[in-house]
């Protein structure tokens, strides 16, 4: 049987190669419920307008139903021969009612149907997405309470620089991960905007109504510009970005608990059941899954560059290019899920290796800075400061000892106006002590932050 999208005009079958090289139905078949809810909606629509009875739009109702039952269990064939999913499910619907199943298509034409479609989808992904996203929140801030006493040392171009609250890094990844949660909220006003009505290109002569529409939808409203909603994929394009500074994150946090696993680090022991074995040297506990999550990030992002590259020079408005824009989407969506999905018992079953980290916090001079303050709050001019802590970290390398090793006397031979209470801000704990600006590492700061963050998920305060 000829596909319904083609008219009477063709004077010969759609040759079957071109049908294979065509067809989009192996991976827009995910938008079954999709298109039969954006069908049902404007099935509804035409009744309440005079084009259907009220009959036939719960004929079409009920018949579509069906027919998405019996694509979840998989009893309704797939032929390329019928394109992609829309014109299958408009066929079956044929198939049953004959022409009022052919009245469906009313003032509508596959170009609003599909971004119809896409926005209901891309809609649910990203609030699956970012349900994911405050899952691994959580697993972060469940850690602050468990890991409060714990002084790591916080890294610049992955050098020792300064020490830090372990719930300090913890609440870094919220807050990165919160930053992603704005941009989905944001993009998803843009996603959540009603194609339907716009038709093919230049709307429609018939007097539909796009708010009811788009109402029984769950939109929030309708596009404003038929040409530019049929050429329209920057809802995609926006999706696909916010996937990718998500894929960025879990990227970045994949690597350093890479390489916190190591033994050269030594400051995480990762859970067994997210890392695998060798198949030669039975010491080894890999991080495949970091790996993994740290590698994935590559297709995420690499699927944003085709899709620019895929709409970058199309006229206006509707193109078939725009068929291969799913591929991607659905794969950045399904790699990002996948990698939140694991992220966050993976982020909640690690430890810390307390002793290990305590044993070593005292390399690098972590507290040099703190050092340098200490002095500068007793009215000496900053650079000074500067370079008289950097003399007094080199005798300190000589001797191979901390700072809070040194004599009184080494840091009064550079800056004779200390005395021995420059011993309150020496060592990583007295540094940490010392911190006061609002963000900082402080321990009362990062209490407070840790409560926040506790009270936006609601969860309850120990004591």
């Amino acid at each position: 049987m000829e596909s319904p999208s083609r008219s009477g005009v063709f004077d010969s079958k759609t040759d079957q190669r071109v049908e294979r090289f065509a067809e989009s139905v192996s991976f827009d078949k995910r938008l079954y419920w999709q298109d039969i809810r954006g069908s049902i909606a404007h099935a509804q629509m035409l009744a309440a307008q005079g084009m259907l009875t009220d009959e036939e739009s719960s004929q079409i109702a009920a018949t579509l139903a069906e027919i998405g039952k019996e694509l979840d269990e998989g009893r309704l064939p797939l032929r390329i021969e019928l394109e992609d999913i829309h014109m299958h499910i408009e066929q079956a619907l044929i198939d049953r009612l004959g022409d009022v199943g052919r009245k469906l298509h009313t003032a509508r034409s596959r170009n609003d149907q599909v971004s119809t479609d896409v926005r209901l989808w891309v809609r649910e992904a990203l609030d699956r997405v970012d349900g994911r996203l405050v899952e691994l929140q959580r697993a972060f801030l469940s850690r602050c309470d468990r890991d409060a006493d714990v002084i790591l040392p916080a890294y610049t171009h992955l050098q020792r620089a300064q020490p830090v609250l372990a719930p300090h890094y913890w609440l870094a990844y919220i807050e990165k991960f919160e930053r992603d949660r704005q941009r989905i909220a944001d993009c998803r006003k843009r996603v959540n905007l009603c194609s339907l009505g716009v038709a093919a290109v230049a709307g429609t002569s018939l007097p539909i109504d796009r708010r009811m529409t788009a109402k029984a939808l769950g939109f929030d409203g309708i596009t404003a510009n038929s040409l530019d909603t049929s050429s329209d994929r920057d809802f995609v394009l926006e999706s696909a970005f916010v996937l990718s500074m998500i894929a960025s994150h879990l990227s970045g946090w994949a690597e350093e608990w890479i390489l916190w696993s190591t033994v050269e680090f030594g400051f995480l022991k990762l859970p067994h059941a997210f890392c695998t074995g060798s198949s030669i040297m039975p010491q080894k506990v890999n991080p495949d899954v970091l790996e993994l999550t740290r590698g994935k990030s590559a297709r995420v992002m690499g699927n944003l560059q085709t899709l620019m590259l895929l709409v970058k020079n199309l006229p206006l408005a509707y193109n078939r290019d725009l068929q291969e824009d799913k591929p991607p989407l659905f794969d950045s969506f399904d790699t990002i899920e996948a990698s939140l999905e694991l992220a966050a018992p993976l982020v909640a079953g690690a430890e810390l290796r307390r002793q290990s980290i305590a044993d070593r916090l005292d390399l690098g001079y972590l507290d040099a800075t703190t050092l340098m303050e200490f002095m500068i709050a007793k009215g000496m001019p900053q650079r000074r400061a500067h370079h008289l802590v950097g003399a007094i970290v080199g005798e300190a390398m000589q001797r191979e000892v901390p700072l809070a090793s040194l004599p009184l006397e080494v840091f009064r031979q550079h800056a004779p106006e200390l005395d021995e209470s420059v011993a309150n801000v020496l060592g990583a704990a007295n540094a940490v002590a010392a911190f006061q600006s609002e963000g900082s590492t402080g321990p009362q700061r990062v209490a407070q932050q840790v409560n926040l963050w506790k009270q936006r998920f609601e969860v309850a305060t120990p004591g």
